[in-house]
């Protein structure tokens, strides 16, 4: 299977300029390499819930689930306990994932399950045509706060990193190159990985002038320094004019949820037997 082949018959809706475009390419490229490496991508399930993002899944030619808002999280957690050998990847939108779900993705990382999430974070409801979201700025301006927001956004990475993440990243729509080495490295991570991607909304909020200026790729840094990463993640707040670091924040390898979940199952009972005991039991 090509890059072409992993494409759809699904009309592409995204509005021209969307950073949407640049995820589903990388994935494409990351996917093929994966095929080339593995043989096969039959083992991978990509997952998303509701908002523009969601439509990734009608645009690659893998197995796919369409879940509800706020719920990527729990079906992929679901999809990797009932077949471990699977390669789970979630897509969500920041108001997906840091809003409504954001519960399931603390749980998530605190158990170190063996998923991937990939954030589309665009910091704005494009679907809805221009709410703010947990990650829009202090003062933002949309269709639900026409004089502004008047609290602060949060910084999803270090809630993900005290929640007790293994791999944190963050990415940008428009460095295809680096966002592709960073999503690979998060899916074939053993563990609970983030990718928060910086995807910018042409239409209802444009930051490429301001990302472009602002990203750099980490350098010098220590992804298996807790007190490192969490340093890097504070650098910017999601609400500051500070350099805006893009990579590997956090790396660590430790044992995940969906093996101690296996050891701890109970053995399936003899359904025909437990029938005939019922059975003796009544009559």
């Amino acid at each position: 299977m090509s890059i072409k082949e992993l494409g759809t018959y699904a009309k592409n809706t995204w509005c021209p300029g969307c950073g949407n475009f640049a995820i589903l390419n990388t994935i494409k490229m990351v996917l093929d390499e994966l095929k080339a490496e593995t043989g096969s991508l039959q083992n991978v399930v990509m997952i998303s819930g509701i908002g523009c993002h969601a439509k990734i899944v009608d645009y690659v030619n893998v197995n796919s689930f369409y879940s509800i808002h706020g719920r990527v999280v729990p079906v992929a957690e679901g999809i990797k306990l009932a077949n471990p050998g699977l390669k789970v990847i979630g897509f969500a939108g920041d108001g997906d994932a840091y809003g409504e779900g954001l519960e399931h993705l603390l749980f998530a990382a605190k158990r170190n399950i063996d998923i991937t999430m990939i954030i589309h974070n665009n910091r704005v409801y494009g679907l809805t045509t221009g709410q703010y979201t947990p990650t829009s700025p202090l003062g933002f301006k949309g269709r639900s706060t026409p004089f502004g927001t008047m609290e602060k956004p949060i910084n999803p990475l270090e809630i993900m990193l005290s929640s007790g993440a293994t791999f944190i990243a963050r990415g940008y729509s428009n460095k295809m190159d680096l966002l592709k080495d960073t999503m690979k490295q998060a899916i074939m991570h053993k563990g609970f990985s983030v990718v928060d991607v910086l995807q910018v909304c042409a239409t209802f909020y444009n930051m490429y002038d301001y990302y472009n200026s602002k990203t750099y790729e980490l350098f010098n840094h220590k992804p298996d320094d807790y007190a490192s990463a969490l340093a890097k993640i504070r650098e910017w707040d999601y609400n500051s004019d500070s350099p805006i670091g893009l990579g590997v924040f956090y790396k660590k390898e430790e044992p995940v949820f969906d093996d101690k979940f296996r050891m701890v199952s109970p053995e399936k009972p003899d359904r025909q037997t437990r029938i005939n005991e019922l059975l003796k039991e009544s009559i």
